[in-house]
């Protein structure tokens, strides 16, 4: 069993940065794949990012790209998604997952843990 814990939240005026990070425990972190979703009041949870398990593949949904960097470090266990020139759209709850042998990382069905989320509030 993995345990995600997100952290790094908070509110931030728009053109702000935050970083938020994805923590395992129980096992360690570094043959899972990792996305970060996000969910807003009202909508459905969707992808915003996702590392491969070696870091080389990323994917990042067309909103964020070049604002948001995944990375991730296997030593630590932990994820982070950093989140530049943010935008008050960006204003969610955002959640990180875990799974193996993912072949969609964009497809929430596929991860098998899940972090309870952290909200991101970004004010215009």
């Amino acid at each position: 069993q993995v345990q995600l814990v997100e952290t790094g939240g908070g509110l931030v005026q728009a053109g702000g940065s935050l970083r938020l990070s994805c923590s395992a425990s129980g096992r360690t972190f570094d043959d899972y794949a990792v996305g970060w979703f996000r969910q807003a009041p009202g909508k459905e949870r969707k992808i915003v990012a996702a590392s491969s398990v070696s870091g080389s593949d990323t994917f990042y949904t067309d909103a964020v790209k070049g604002r948001f960097t995944v990375s991730r470090d296997n030593a630590k266990t932990t994820v982070y998604l950093q989140m530049n020139s943010l935008k008050p759209e960006d204003t969610a709850v955002y959640y990180c997952a875990a799974g193996r042998g993912l072949y969609d990382f964009t497809d929430s069905r596929e991860y098998w843990y899940w972090g309870q989320g952290t909200q991101v509030t970004v004010s215009s």
